[in-house]
Parts: C-alpha cells; sequence; structure tokens
C-alpha cells in the first residue's frame, strides 16, 4: 500500500510540475517547431531559437555560430522535404537552471522518404524579451 501510495504522489507531484507557466510556454515553442519543421518551414522553424550571433549550436560537424549560421547549417543538410519529413520530439526532462533559463533534455525522431532518423538533444532555453528563446543547442543522432 506505502508503494502504491508513494507511486500516485510521485505522479501527482510531476504532473503538477509539468504544468509550470514557464514550462508550458517552452513546450509550446517547441510544438510550434514541430509543426514547422513538418511543413518544411526552416525559418518558422528557427523562431524558436534567439536571434542572435551568440547561439549555439553543437552538432557532430561541430559548433555552429549565430542565428543565420544555424539556419543555413539546417539549410544545407535538409534541402527538401524528403530530407525533413516529419518531426517528433520526445522530452525526457525539463528543469529550471536559473531564473529565467531552463535545460530540455529529449528525443527527436525524423520519419521521412530520405530515411528515418533519430537522436538526442539538450537545449537551454532563456527568456528573453518576454520570450523563451533557445540560446543553445546540443543535438546528435
Amino acid at each position: 500500500m506505502k508503494k502504491y501510495l508513494f507511486v500516485l504522489f510521485a505522479l501527482f507531484t510531476i504532473t503538477i510540475h509539468a504544468q509550470s507557466p514557464d514550462e508550458a510556454a517552452i513546450l509550446e515553442v517547441m510544438k510550434q517547431q514541430e509543426e514547422a519543421w513538418n511543413n518544411f518551414d526552416l525559418e518558422a522553424f528557427m523562431e524558436g531559437y534567439w536571434k542572435s550571433d551568440s547561439l549555439k549550436f553543437f552538432g557532430k560537424s561541430g559548433v555552429t555560430h549565430g542565428w543565420e549560421q544555424t539556419l543555413e547549417r539546417y539549410k544545407k543538410g535538409y534541402p527538401d522535404k524528403s530530407n525533413t519529413g516529419t518531426l517528433n520530439f520526445k522530452i525526457e526532462e525539463i528543469s529550471p537552471i536559473e531564473t529565467k533559463s531552463y535545460y530540455v533534455m529529449g528525443r527527436y525522431y525524423l520519419t521521412r522518404d530520405a530515411g528515418d532518423a533519430e537522436g538526442i538533444f539538450m537545449i537551454i532555453f532563456r527568456k528573453i524579451d518576454g520570450e523563451w528563446k533557445i540560446i543553445s543547442d546540443t543535438s546528435c543522432g
């Protein structure tokens, strides 16, 4: 019985934790990114990122600095709809780092004509001018 109550308490706590306004806003950004990606709209996908030369993206080919350079990296790696396919995120953990920053760890899944792909990511969101933006993205697949 104690084990059962502990599991219920843990689920209740996780449910409450996942409902914070900041986390909900971050998850909404990621949902919008999925939708943009699935519509082969890489510019709209990039709206979730900080539009700054200080943005950092770390992938298998190294570190890319800046919003424009990250967009160009995506365009080069995903030149058409057969390469972008359908994106689904699975969030494993979302947690505050400090007052205006969160990290999000998870998995991504691409179902596509060019061959399915999947990988892991850890992204850092920061609230900038009232909006949650990705300031750092580490993804590998």
